[in-house]
């Protein structure tokens, strides 16, 4: 640190040369946070998954339905405890580009599997006896402002009516929590939708059912997928993490676009570093070659350089994650209800944080050592 006035003056020795390295680090950084949180906003359902719920989706795709009838067939396997169904409605509110996650479903069974979900006792009694009734999710009632008793008029992107009126009308029945801490999605009563949609009737998305604590996982889903074997619609089950993993692959491999983009991003950074550090040392060879006439060892010498290398990539780090943050935190609410979640965890930041250190250093290394390797005759002899 008794050097740090002497880092912090030859950083800023060239403005404008230092401020564009810092900025094309502050955009790299404002990615690296932006698209981390993208990620885990995708991936925070898998996380959180049940490892004692399997899910049975159509082997062909998931956009695939299946049959209703399967549903008693299931519930007779061996090691099934209780079993549902779920669909896909989709669907928006007010504007197409207002997109909701809607779910029809049987309201006692789902709620007996999905015991995460957490309702009042009235606001249960009251969805049950509303069959246009809606449960929403804490967080999109306080972003929309919907209340008990409000009407929801929600457009149809999927499932048209048999009437012909594309919006389809609901009533707020209950709003619900999640302690998975996603409340971003609401929940129909199936009867009601099969019984008003134009095409489908008497089919669902998936089916999700809870083994016995005891029961393997694996032998279960074998035997329900060889009950369907060979019929038109044959099953694939797996763990609900899987099929959380397979439902979020739907808009492509997240995880390889986004590794995909940073490693393009960093790459085009180590070169800007690189370059920039290597200019500066270039540029100071007869100051440095003073500093050891004055005694500086090859050491210090290498410590000042990496010292300045490591101090520009962490400004622009930081700013970079800093407004990655700010801009998370402003519209974290409006994607609320397509992506939940949207956040930088702690373990992100502090990756971030080891990539600077990381990128400071190896950015820096390589002038570091030519100026520790430097002759003070020939340094000096340099104009």
């Amino acid at each position: 640190m008794k050097y740090f006035y002497l880092v912090w003056k030859s950083v800023w020795r060239k403005k404008v040369r230092t401020w564009l390295t810092i900025l094309s680090i502050i955009v790299a950084f404002l990615l690296y946070g932006l698209l981390q949180a993208l990620n885990y906003a995708f991936n925070s359902g898998a996380d959180l998954a049940n490892a004692h719920r399997l899910v049975t989706i159509n082997k062909v795709s998931l956009i695939n339905p299946l049959p209703m009838s399967y549903l008693q067939r299931i519930r007779s396997v061996a090691g099934v405890a209780d079993a549902t169904h779920a669909d896909w409605f989709g669907g928006y509110y007010q504007e197409p580009r207002t997109q909701l996650a809607n779910f029809p479903v049987d309201p006692e069974a789902y709620l007996r599997i999905n015991q995460e979900v957490q309702i009042a006792p009235q606001d249960l009694k009251r969805w049950k006896s509303e069959r246009d009734g809606i449960l929403v999710g804490r967080s999109l009632a306080t972003q929309y402002g919907w209340k008990v008793g409000d009407r929801i008029p929600i457009g149809a992107t999927i499932w048209q009516r048999k009437d012909g009126n594309p919006v389809w009308d609901f009533q707020v029945s209950g709003i619900f929590d999640d302690t998975r801490g996603n409340t971003a999605y609401n929940l129909l009563r199936y009867d009601y939708f099969d019984e008003a949609r134009a095409q489908g009737k008497g089919s669902v998305g998936w089916f999700v059912f809870m083994i016995d604590p005891q029961a393997d996982a694996a032998r279960v889903a074998e035997q329900v997928d060889g009950m369907f074997e060979n019929s038109a619609a044959e099953t694939r089950t797996s763990t609900e993490q899987a099929f959380s993993e397979s439902f979020i692959k739907q808009f492509g491999d997240v995880g390889f676009i986004i590794r995909s983009i940073l490693g393009a991003v960093f790459f085009t950074i180590v070169l800007v570093s690189g370059n920039t550090m290597a200019q500066s040392v270039r540029e100071r060879i007869p100051e440095l070659a003073v500093l050891k006439t004055l005694g500086f060892r090859d050491t210090g010498l290498l410590g000042i350089v990496l010292g300045e290398s490591v101090l520009v990539v962490l400004l622009g780090g930081v700013i970079g994650l800093g407004l990655a943050m700010a801009i998370l935190s402003a519209v974290a609410e409006q994607f609320a209800s397509v992506l939940p979640n949207m956040s930088l965890t702690d373990s992100a930041a502090i990756q971030a944080i080891l990539i600077m250190l990381g990128l400071g250093v190896f950015t820096g290394v390589m002038p570091a050592m030519t100026a520790m390797r430097l002759s003070i005759v020939d340094a000096l002899g340099r104009r």
